[in-house]
């Protein structure tokens, strides 16, 4: 997979989960999960590299947070049109 993604799991039209896809080598699969604060987890895979980051908490998690993970795991900020679909419902 070459681009990252937003894929979010609603129940009864609210959010209830969310995974930020990284680009990651196919068929890369997470080895070990890193606490990312409150409302994340951050995945990597058995090289060490981030592949994805978990959102528990898509209601109290903000676009800030994310980026802060992302940044210190050294990817690109989401734009707040990245962040959009979780925000729709």
């Amino acid at each position: 997979m070459k681009q990252r993604y937003l894929e979010v799991t609603y129940r009864k039209g609210k959010p209830l989960a969310a995974y930020l896809y990284l680009p990651r080598e196919v068929g890369a699969r997470a080895a070990r999960t890193e606490d990312g604060g409150p409302g994340l987890r951050v995945d990597y895979d058995a090289s060490g590299t981030p592949i994805g980051i978990e959102v528990t908490a898509p209601l109290a998690v903000t676009i800030a947070d994310v980026n802060a993970v992302l940044l210190r795991i050294g990817a690109a900020e989401l734009a707040p049109e990245d962040w959009a679909p979780l925000r729709a419902a």
